[in-house]
């Protein structure tokens, strides 16, 4: 068993709702609707899209008065926290504040006067509510742009040192930062510069990555590269998609680095002119059927005998491809056949089984540590 390698790096621990990020806390993962956010029904069923695929915070623009009216209907209705996503109107950040945002999302040079940033400042606290400084390489201050000509990693660390101050001379800690680039190398580099003079929590991200398959790799990438360094405490992967594959993106990028488990991991070969049945069709039956599974577990689908045992054994779940049955391993060790042509329905139905005999046992320890207190 390969242990683990990443050690992440000490930050402070904030509350966004019931939430905790940084510290020892499991990086979050979040994602932001794109609904109307006059439209509460609408948005309310994007963030429950996004929680039953394990988000565990959502983002929700509120760029207008009337926007926040809705937005504090949907907080009272909303499974998880949300962060309030405003700009230039401080008076917008007071109002959702008081509906219950658990979070708000600002640049704090934006909002105007310090007079104004003392004002949201004060409603945070009151409020008992967290705030994020969000830096984007795409709207940096004229002044650092005249300064850098381009946007650099120097250039967004000065901008978030600018943001911070002024929320460190008001005396306000409770905070997350990100810097965000569309680009890869400038996005780990920004992240990197900041990571050595905070100890916030971070928030990582590749602004505007682009559509699935591109931004799903750019994200990877860079945040992966961030994540092997230690550094980030909760993330959003932004695509061009709909926010609920943002979540599933997110959690295969931690899964893959085994700093969270949520779900079915997959193991399935790549498949050739060796395997025994359609090992893509049947892996895209299984994602689509088993998508409901927050229970972490290890399927491994592999198409022959070459490589199949040997993945088997250390998956909770295996099955090596034959014909006309294929062998399933459960924990290791051999178990039974089954009919090649029935894979689907007789994996479902294992895994389902073993989701529930791992919540009887979970609910049997329960009742037997109650007891023995």
């Amino acid at each position: 068993m390969i242990v683990n390698p990443i050690k992440r790096k000490p930050t402070r621990k904030i509350r966004v709702g019931s939430v905790y990020v940084g510290g020892d806390a499991p990086i979050s993962i979040q994602s932001m609707t794109n609904t109307e956010t006059c439209d509460v029904e609408a948005t309310l069923a994007q963030i429950q899209r996004c929680a039953d695929v394990g988000a565990d915070i959502m983002r929700v623009s509120v760029p207008t008065m009337e926007a926040a009216e809705a937005f504090g209907e949907i907080r009272k209705r909303s499974s998880v926290p949300l962060v309030a996503d405003i700009h230039f109107d401080y008076k917008i950040a007071l109002r959702v504040a008081d509906l219950g945002a658990d979070c708000l999302r600002i640049n704090p040079g934006n909002i105007g006067s310090e007079a104004k940033i003392r004002e949201v400042v004060a409603a945070a606290r009151h409020n008992d509510i967290s705030m994020r400084i969000g830096v984007n390489a795409g709207s940096l201050e004229k002044d650092i742009q005249k300064k850098y000509g381009e946007p650099t990693g120097q250039a967004l660390l000065e901008s978030a040192m600018r943001h911070i101050d002024i929320l460190d001379r008001l005396d306000f800690h409770e905070f997350k930062v990100s810097v965000k680039a569309s680009n890869v190398f400038l996005t780990m580099d920004a992240y990197r510069l900041l990571s050595q003079q905070i100890d916030n929590p971070l928030h990582l991200g590749v602004t505007e990555a682009g559509i699935y398959r591109t931004g799903s790799v750019k994200s990877a990438i860079a945040l992966g590269g961030l994540l092997l360094d230690g550094i980030g405490d909760t993330m959003r992967i932004s695509l061009a998609a709909e926010p609920e594959e943002e979540i599933k993106i997110g959690f295969d990028i931690l899964k893959s680095l085994s700093l969270r488990s949520n779900g079915i991991n997959f193991i399935a070969c790549p498949s050739c002119s060796r395997q025994e049945f359609n090992v893509i069709s049947v892996m895209q039956a299984l994602e689509e059927r088993l998508e409901d599974i927050r229970t972490p577990m290890d399927v491994s689908v592999i198409g022959c005998k070459v490589n199949g045992p040997g993945e088997a054994k250390e998956a909770d779940i295996g099955v090596v491809g034959a014909s006309p049955r294929s062998l399933v391993y459960r924990n290791g060790e051999k178990s039974h056949l089954i009919d090649t042509n029935q894979l689907v329905d007789e994996i479902e139905a294992m895994v389902r089984q073993r989701v529930s005999d791992l919540e009887d046992a979970k609910a049997k320890e329960i009742i037997r540590t109650s007891f023995s207190e």
